[in-house]
């Protein structure tokens, strides 16, 4: 299969889809795969990493485009990329299309095959290639919290673990997912008050079992969510339903009476952010302040720290591209179902039922899916 890796192009995103190890295990199952030239950079791999690897280096993502039949990127293909897009490709990428209609629109136009990372499911009903970024977004939310805690970036002037006659920052999480518990994890390390907030009995527990006393478990409601906030320094939003849009846990009207300097970083930012007044911003202008309350909604978190991020990425998306290369798009498809969920659009079609009910777009069943594909 020819396999295509392209340059990142969204704003300060310095990820790639394919590291020179993926290449070489894709290479040594006698697959070609073509790199765009620059594209490991940002992650710390140069053009000569990636020939070594057995890659082939071309100069632009038009060649790139029209060469592959299988694209492998991160993040969701931007507007000028989509119109790259053919009806007989496949692209396998981070979509997050629940909260994006123009991403929908174009992906549905172009015809190609759309497989979002972040609805594929594992045996267990887990994500497995939204772990790996949910892990570094949830441990880089307490280290964005903690710096825009600072005076100097509008916030409280706090210091998140305090010091021997200071009380430290109450921090509260919302969700104990992958993302809530990475940030919990931080939190606690960083000696702060933390309290993890979730729906769900089993999460609280098993937060519980974890931490003991250092972790305050609240079931999370309208009325626990206000009651609590009113007093944080630091909020972080880790909700996630798979493929819908964040439900907006922190409403305008609760914004105006937190406390001044507070600040939210809102991790769910790719499903349109669980903070009614969250909007997506940039590592390069990464916050704004809406009524004295610091707002930090980075959508491509990861991006950041592109070589861990990159690594790890891989690590979990390999043995799902080995499979596609390997088997073919339906065959693979057809023998992992919680692959298939995997699969967002096909032949101008939306199969992922959370995209269409929350953009009200019609939609058809997986197995249709499946009997559309090649």
């Amino acid at each position: 299969m020819r396999i295509a890796c392209p340059t990142e192009i969204k704003a300060q995103e310095n990820r790639v889809g394919l590291t020179p190890s993926s290449v070489t295990e894709l290479c040594a199952r006698n697959h070609e795969v073509y790199i765009q030239s620059g594209a490991g950079l940002g992650a710390g791999f140069s053009d000569q990493d990636y020939h070594h690897a057995g890659a082939q280096v071309v100069p632009d993502a038009d060649t790139i485009f029209e060469c592959a039949e299988l694209i492998v990127k991160v993040k969701e293909p931007q507007a000028s990329e989509r119109q790259k897009l053919k009806p007989d490709q496949c692209l396998f990428t981070y979509l997050h299309l629940a909260p994006d209609k123009d991403q929908t629109r174009d992906l549905l136009a172009s015809g190609s095959t759309c497989i979002a990372y972040e609805t594929v499911r594992d045996k267990q009903q887990r994500l497995p290639l939204l772990a790996p970024m949910s892990e570094v977004a949830g441990r880089m939310s307490v280290q964005a919290g903690a710096h825009c805690l600072e005076k100097q970036q509008c916030g409280r002037g706090v210091l998140l673990g305090g010091v021997p006659g200071v009380e430290p920052a109450k921090v509260m999480v919302l969700g104990a997912g992958v993302v809530g518990s990475s940030a919990i994890k931080m939190a606690v390390g960083l000696g702060a008050q933390v309290f993890a907030f979730d729906a769900s009995i089993d999460a609280l527990r098993r937060i519980d079992d974890l931490y003991g006393n250092r972790v305050t478990c609240i079931h999370s409601n309208k009325a626990s969510i206000e009651r609590h906030a009113l007093e944080a320094d630091l909020i972080i939003g880790a909700v996630l339903i798979p493929g819908a849009s964040a439900p907006k846990l922190i409403q305008r009207d609760l914004l105006k009476r937190l406390q001044p300097g507070a600040v939210l970083v809102d991790v769910a930012i790719d499903q349109g952010g669980c903070f009614e007044t969250s909007k997506a911003t940039t590592h390069e202008n990464p916050t704004y302040v809406i009524d004295d309350v610091v707002h930090y909604c980075v959508a491509n978190m990861p991006g950041a720290v592109a070589r861990t991020s990159a690594q790890a990425l891989n690590n979990a998306t390999l043995p799902y591209l080995l499979k596609l290369a390997d088997n073919g798009i339906r065959q693979a498809l057809e023998s992992d179902y919680g692959f298939l969920q995997g699969l967002n659009i096909v032949d101008g079609q939306l199969c992922c039922k959370e995209v269409a009910e929350a953009q009200l777009l019609p939609s058809i069943t997986l197995e249709k899916a499946l009997s559309l594909l090649k």
